[in-house]
This record gives structure tokens, sequence and C-alpha cells, in this order.
């Protein structure tokens, strides 16, 4: 009995060993999936819908919003965009939003120069997938938003200027360090133009604490000499690399892919040959991946925007985010847009499916 409990210990041991080595977001569950998206049917939402097979989903709520606009995404009201992850250390969840309202009523009310403009993201934070805090950074408020507004260089001469700042997603850095020396920080990325300073939009990251309510001033991620938007980043287990997936604003239309071996690059060229091309001239963008539980492929979701009504595609690709295959329309939800996706555990599908069935009395 004794040699079978010391071999139980040591093979918990390599287990823990191997998931605190992984790099990247915490990846938990095996039961289901949760596909969490802003709404594409009318104005702009947060909603929630489950699968069990990561192809076949359901609405939660009836696809309504999850939580309060005005609330978690202040400056415009309305939220796109949405990322979602567990917090590295498995004690909740964060949520990271574009706030913006693509309305002519609020590009007169905001004064915007195009309807497309924004000025803010949201951090969000929460316990139990339901209930949700937020803080919102307004980038046209310059260095008084960051933690950091004399440690490093400005990206900018005005800030006041700054005209889109979209789509913001969040990556566990377990090697990053803090000035007071405290390890770890959440990687959050997104593109940002300021149509006073620069030509186009481009990828800039900055970090977020552990308590998700600071975040540091921008640094610029890739500038290949033309606009970015919509980058998902994924630690690629199977070569050891980051893979980054990208919208590129003209040229060959698609969703390309660049590698680096560190988080804040330096970032490959997109490959040119092996890439998500299955839409030919029609435009996609806001990609995600996720892998399958029980399996080492990808699956990679983006929307087709160019088709009346737009197509939300799910297809498949290999174990080093490779050979792109199988694009299939996502089933079963209203309206699905710019999204992203989480492996739930039993307890936390049938929480969430017990929530929004609450709802619906």
């Amino acid at each position: 009995m004794k040699k079978i409990s010391l071999l139980i210990l040591a093979a918990s041991w390599l287990l823990l060993s191997a998931a605190a080595q992984r790099k990247g977001n915490l990846v938990k569950g095996d039961y289901g999936y949760l596909y969490c998206h802003m709404n594409g049917a009318g104005p702009a939402w947060t909603a929630y819908a489950l699968s069990r097979d990561g192809f076949h989903y359901h609405d939660l709520a009836n696809g309504d919003s999850i939580f309060s606009d005005a609330v978690m995404t202040p400056v415009e009201g309305r939220s796109r965009d949405a990322y979602i992850c567990r917090k590295h250390d498995g004690s909740g969840y964060l949520m990271a939003l574009t706030d913006m309202d693509a309305s002519e009523r609020s590009r007169k009310r905001l004064n915007k120069v195009e309807t497309w403009d924004s000025y803010a993201i949201s951090l969000l934070r929460s316990d139990d997938l339901i209930n949700w805090q937020s803080v919102s950074f307004d980038f046209r408020r310059g260095l008084s938003i960051f933690c950091d507004p004399d440690t490093a260089r400005s990206v900018y001469r005005d800030w006041s200027t700054v005209n889109r700042v979209w789509a913001p997603q969040i990556m566990w850095d377990a090697d990053y360090r803090w000035p007071d020396g405290t390890q770890g920080g959440y990687f959050v990325y997104y593109s940002m133009w300021n149509r006073a300073e620069e030509k186009y939009d481009r990828i800039y990251y900055s970090y977020a604490d552990e308590s998700f309510t600071r975040l540091t001033q921008p640094k610029l991620l890739i500038d290949w000499g033309y606009a970015t938007i919509d980058t998902d980043i994924n630690w690629v287990e199977a070569d050891q690399q980051w893979h980054l997936m990208i919208k590129k604003e003209g040229g060959k239309p698609g969703l390309f892919t660049a590698t680096a071996k560190e988080l804040t690059g330096p970032w490959s060229e997109p490959v040119e040959d092996d890439y998500v091309n299955f839409e030919g001239k029609k435009k996609c963008e806001g990609v995600s991946a996720f892998q399958l539980a029980g399996s080492d492929e990808w699956v990679i979701g983006y929307i087709e925007y160019s088709s009346r009504p737009r197509n939300y595609r799910l297809c498949l690709a290999d174990k080093y985010m490779r050979g792109f295959r199988e694009p299939r329309n996502i089933e079963g939800v209203r309206g699905p847009q710019h999204g992203s996706f989480l492996r739930l555990t039993k307890r936390e599908y049938k929480k969430l499916q017990k929530w929004s069935d609450g709802l619906s009395k």
C-alpha cells in the first residue's frame, strides 16, 4: 500500500508540474464550452451560449445581455468583442471588452470623426461567470489612467486624439516581473490608432496586475507597415511557440498566423501559404481559437461579415495550428459575432444553465 501511495503522489506531482509549466491561460474542464460573444442581431451587447461538443450551441438568457452595458462599459454604453478566460490560479474569471457604440446617435453625441471610432476598453472580473465587476480605461485621458505614468516613454504626444482602441484580449504571462519584483501579469493586447500621429491601426500591449484593475502604459507589439486588428494569441505546446492569428486590413483577404518565442516578440511575418482563406474575397475578422477537450487539435472561430446574413465560422486546425480545414457555421446561436470560447467543467456548465433557466421563469 505504501508503494502504491508513493506512486500516486509521484504521478500527482508530475501532473501538477506539467500544468505549472504550460504557458498561457489556464485551461480547465472537459464537459462543455462557453461561447461569450458580441450580439450580432442588433445593437451590441455581450451574450452567452453553451455547447457540449464545441460546435452545436444554445443561447443562454434567450441571447440577451448578461449584464448592464451602462455599468460595464460606461464611456459609450455598449460592449463589443468579448474575450473571456480564467484567472491564472483558477480562482475566478476575467473578461476584456471594447467600450463602443457604433451608431449614428453615438457618433453625434460623442462628436466622433467616424462612426467606428472608439476610445475605451473595460477589464472585468468575476467569481462565478454571472456577477461581474468592471473598470474602464478611456485612453483619451492619457497617462493618468495608467499605473506607471512616469516610468516609461509614452507612445503618443497627445492622447486626446486617440480615435480607436479595439478588441482587447488577455494572456497570462508568468515570466513578467513588476518593478517591485512581483512575478506574473496579465498581458492585455489590442489594436489602437491615433489618427493625428500614425497612419493606421497597430497592435499594442499593456500589463494588468493580479487585481485586474491597473494597467501599464501601452507598448507597440506589431507594425508590419499596414493596418492590423483583431489579434488572437495562444501558446501552442506542439511547437513550443506563441501563435498569433490576425486580420490584415487590405491586401490578400483571410486570417493569417505569425509566431514568436516570447509574448512581446519579435513576431514573424504572417505565413502566406497556410492561412484561413475559405471565404475567398469575402471579409472576415474576430478570430478566436480553442482546443477541443481530449484533443490536441484546434478550433478556429471567426466572423465572415460580407454576407447577409453574416456567417460565424468554425474550422479545424492541427496541433501546430496549421492545416486549416473543414469550415462550418456555428449552430444554435442567435446573432453570433466576435467573441471567444471557454472550456467548462460539469459544475460550471450546470450552474450557467440553471442561471439561464431561472431568468426565463
